[in-house]
């Protein structure tokens, strides 16, 4: 039985209340009103009308009960309130049939989000057929047509190359469409751009295709060099360690044989940790076009100031503002990844990309230091020169 007091009127209603096996209570209208009303007049807190069970349900693991993904779990909300229209469950079977649909549509939202991340890796790391029918056209293009076998620049040009009046950007690259984007797209926005000299860097293997592009479509009035690494000649295995490293770390690459394959099959780590150890197998992060940045101060020791470009980014303004920049004697400048809206692009820290389960790199780094973008970087050549920055380096690939 169940009292109501109203403090309009001076006599108690008695109403009654019939109890359900599942602890719940059926009444009229004003019963339930009763029912809500009554606790608060009395200064008693409300009690939740959920029944126990449910929460039980809900909170057991979901390997310690029976999950079937057959024809009977609903495939959707819509079919799970038709479905609890027409049987009128009690409150566990209720739950149990929640649970499992809510787990059903987890998984295949988990599911769909490892196939995005495989399938991007897969599209990242391999060679589209077109873009390779590109280089051989290229390199075929490059050995029997003299106008795609230029000299870049040209010889009455040299001089600007090593001229520090001129707006210098490098782009190190192996890939002809996307440097032919970044080079477009930055002398196309620039407001002078015959002040705009271009370094490209590739291998030996992109060099012959990547001259054929750029003499056959020239950017004037903008200066466009290609050099391949060959064409460097400090860059020999004895004195650059990086290459000793990344010969370290293709072998123990090779030792894991189960690559992008069985990270996928893992079901226990979140979508988000999968995706950044298949984005770590990607052959860009071996590549040395991914470390030469670091050799820039050698790459070009008369010039003062650079900007380095990504691959994989289009310029949509005007850069030479850049130059005007007062870096005060640091040698980096970039944007910062670790605020703005974006929670996904603009929450990266350094534990994001460093591993802090290894004891050197917890001990001697934050892994809540904001890391920066890598797509366009300002370097001062003169204030790098003055630092130990580059053995640094050199340093922590010995030890990691």
């Amino acid at each position: 039985m169940q009292l109501l007091i109203s403090p309009s009127l001076r006599h108690v209603t008695v109403l009654p209340a019939k109890d359900t096996i599942d602890g719940e209570r059926k009444c009229s209208k004003l019963g339930c009103l009763g029912r809500k009303i009554g606790p608060r007049i009395l200064g008693r807190p409300l009690e939740s009308t959920v029944p126990e069970v449910i929460y039980q349900v809900l909170e057991e693991p979901s390997d310690q009960i029976e999950i079937k993904e057959g024809p009977e779990t609903p495939q959707s909300l819509e079919e799970f309130m038709e479905e609890m229209k027409d049987t009128k469950p009690d409150a566990e079977t209720f739950a149990v049939k929640l649970k499992a649909m809510v787990t059903l549509l987890e998984q295949r939202t988990r599911t769909a989000k490892i196939q995005e991340y495989l399938y991007r890796h897969v599209a990242s790391s391999g060679i589209p057929k077109q873009l390779h029918c590109l280089d051989l056209k290229l390199a075929y293009e490059h050995s029997i047509n003299a106008n795609a076998r230029l000299q870049l620049p040209s010889a009455e040009l040299v001089p600007a190359l090593v001229d520090n009046t001129y707006f210098h950007f490098v782009l190190a690259s192996d890939n002809i469409l996307a440097a032919s984007v970044v080079a477009s797209s930055l002398v196309k926005n620039s407001f002078r751009p015959e002040k705009v000299v271009l370094h490209i860097i590739t291998d030996s293997k992109t060099f012959s295709p990547m001259q054929a592009w750029f003499s056959l479509h020239p950017l004037t009035p903008a200066i466009i060099e290609v050099k391949g690494l060959n064409h460097f000649d400090w860059l020999t295995r004895g004195k650059v360690p990086v290459l000793e490293a990344m010969e370290k770390d293709q072998k123990a690459r090779s030792q894991f044989r189960g690559g992008s394959s069985a990270i996928v099959a893992n079901t226990t780590e979140k979508p988000h940790v999968i995706a950044a150890k298949l984005q770590s197998l990607s052959p860009k992060y071996n590549s040395l076009m991914n470390h030469i940045r670091i050799y820039l101060s050698e790459l070009f020791p008369s010039l003062d100031k650079v900007v380095f470009l990504d691959d994989d980014i289009v310029v949509q303004t005007d850069l030479s503002s850049l130059w005007d920049i007062d870096m005060n004697g640091k040698v980096n400048g970039a944007v910062e990844t670790c605020r703005g809206e974006d929670k996904f692009v603009m929450a990266k820290r350094f534990k994001s990309y460093l591993n802090f389960s290894h004891p050197l790199i917890s001990k001697n780094f934050d892994p809540n230091e904001c890391a920066w973008a890598y797509g366009m970087n300002i370097f001062d050549l003169q204030a790098w020169r003055e630092t130990n920055i580059s053995e640094a380096y050199h340093y922590w690939l010995e030890q990691i």
